[in-house]
């Protein structure tokens, strides 16, 4: 105990409602010290003829600026070009916002060819996990053409 009646306790494996808590708390000092209610959800799905998600990009935005959170399709469907023509539409429905900066996160094992082959460029590599694998910050301009808004890869 310190001299407040505090203490600090250790976990492995912490609780939802403490992780709640600490969540909580720090989402409103981040409102209090930036206009984050103006961040908005961003996504768009490959789906099949019964409406059924085999892939997806999804992300958010915010200003001039979006961030590709996650990418994934389904592993049949892989090696097809259709990541590519996801993060095409994902970057096209930014545009439409007024985005023209992107930026992501991807792990070596994950994707950072696919975006590089897309006109990503690296900006940070993280390389202190383990097995070698390390973490890319890329960032890509993004054209503010309206052809280039309105279209999405066939």
């Amino acid at each position: 105990m310190d001299g407040h009646g505090l203490s600090i306790t250790l976990h492995d494996e912490p609780g939802a409602p403490d992780l709640d808590v600490v969540d909580s708390g720090l989402g409103r000092s981040n409102d209090e010290a930036a206009p984050l209610h103006e961040v908005r959800p961003l996504a768009c799905f490959l789906r099949d003829a019964d409406g059924r998600v085999h892939g997806g990009a999804v992300g958010r935005r915010w200003g001039p600026c979006c961030e590709l959170q996650q990418l994934w399709v389904e592993p049949a469907l892989r090696r097809q070009g259709l990541g590519a023509r996801l993060v095409h539409a994902f970057e096209g429905r930014a545009r439409k916002h007024g985005c023209t900066i992107a930026y992501l996160e991807t792990l070596s094992f994950q994707a950072p060819s696919l975006y590089r082959s897309l006109g990503y460029v690296t900006v940070h590599e993280h390389a202190v996990f383990p097995h070698g694998i390390v973490r890319h910050l890329m960032v890509h301009a993004l054209a503010c053409t309206p052809q280039a808004a309105d279209q999405v890869p066939q």
